[in-house]
């Protein structure tokens, strides 16, 4: 899953956000600096990102993509479904989006000083650009889309993306709907499980 789900599927709780945002930026014995929520939230990352790999549902909605893009549909997924999670944000919380947003920047914000620096590279030009709430509009996603071209290491084509979900977006929206209510009650499940297991501290 892309930021604005790992930031909803946090539960908020700082320190669980906080792990679920810099989870792929902490690479093997460095977890071990994490305590706590922190800790707690990359694995919980983790484990949602596996779920979400191995989900039936998310195949079929790659299936729209593979053709042309190949190994980078899973990115444009998760990319996807941050636009259904924004644009249908009503639907799961009360706080709006803008507000959700706001929030989530000021925790992680918080705790730059304990984050590794690629994390805050990259932090800067999420709050500067606000990815988090743009993710609600195609022109986001193109943006988004466009930005992980540029980075990319070889002709990913990610950014010709944006037409697919266009022409399938009624295919892509309820296949999101029906797997992200399957990955919430993952989430918290796993959540909980994982405090269970290292213990709060």
């Amino acid at each position: 899953m892309n930021f604005l789900a790992h930031a909803y599927l946090s539960f908020d709780r700082e320190g669980i956000l906080v792990g679920n945002f810099v989870a792929d930026f902490v690479k093997g014995k460095e977890i071990l600096k994490y305590h706590d929520e922190v800790l707690h939230g990359i694995l919980l990352h983790r484990e949602i990102d596996t779920f979400t790999d191995s989900h039936p549902l998310v195949k079929a909605g790659q299936s729209y993509l593979r053709r042309k893009f190949r190994h980078y549909s899973p990115v444009i997924t998760d990319i996807f479904f941050d636009y259904f999670l924004a644009k249908n944000w009503e639907k799961y919380s009360s706080i709006p989006l803008a507000i959700f947003v706001e929030k989530t920047y000021e925790s992680l914000e918080k705790h730059l000083d304990i984050l590794p620096e690629s994390f805050g590279r990259m932090f800067f030009w999420m709050k500067k650009q606000n990815w988090l709430l743009n993710y609600w509009t195609l022109e986001g996603i193109q943006q988004s889309l466009n930005g992980l071209t540029r980075r990319s290491s070889f002709d990913s084509k990610m950014n010709e993306a944006t037409s697919v979900l266009v022409e399938k977006e009624k295919e892509f929206e309820l296949i999101f709907f029906a797997f992200f209510e399957d990955l919430e009650t993952f989430a918290r499940a796993k959540l909980q499980e994982i405090e269970n297991h290292h213990g709060l501290h």
